[in-house]
């Protein structure tokens, strides 16, 4: 299925962004990533920062492309499913680990503590890192990259 026919089924609806949306959502990306590298903070609020971040980024995709997730239940999940639809499928492994981290960050936010090791919080930090830089390449590759200063 597109994008489209998830908007017709209500999963997702259009939206129409600006350069001022895009660059207020890259700085919460940059907020969580520093968040989520703070000494002394617990491994399930680094895991929760950097999986934020990378949420951020999969929301970059979707507005860029002309549709948000309908709010309610499954937004986070629709978020990250569409990732291979917009990157195309080289981007499966990243969607499938970022819906293994939306689990395991959902257990640690609503379940119990030390749900995130130190390095599961360490390699979703990286991961965002470098799904930023995927996502600001597709950015430029999509003749989107105006959008950003």
């Amino acid at each position: 299925m597109s994008l489209s026919d998830w908007a017709k089924n209500d999963w997702l609806k259009t939206h129409k962004t600006s350069r001022q949306e895009i660059e207020g959502l890259f700085s919460i990306v940059e907020r969580e990533l520093k968040d989520a590298q703070v000494e002394g903070i617990s491994s399930d609020g680094k895991f929760t920062h950097a999986y934020r971040a990378s949420l951020t980024l999969g929301t970059v995709l979707l507005y860029v492309s002309g549709y948000a997730p309908a709010r309610g239940q499954s937004h986070h999940y629709r978020t990250i499913a569409a990732i291979p639809k917009i990157l195309g499928k080289e981007a499966n492994d990243d969607a499938h680990y970022l819906e293994q981290c939306r689990v395991k960050r959902n257990a640690a936010e609503y379940d119990s503590a030390n749900e995130a090791s130190e390095t599961e919080a360490v390699e979703l930090v990286e991961f965002a890192k470098e799904f930023r830089k995927t996502v600001e390449a597709w950015l430029k590759k999509s003749g989107s990259h105006e959008i950003r200063k």
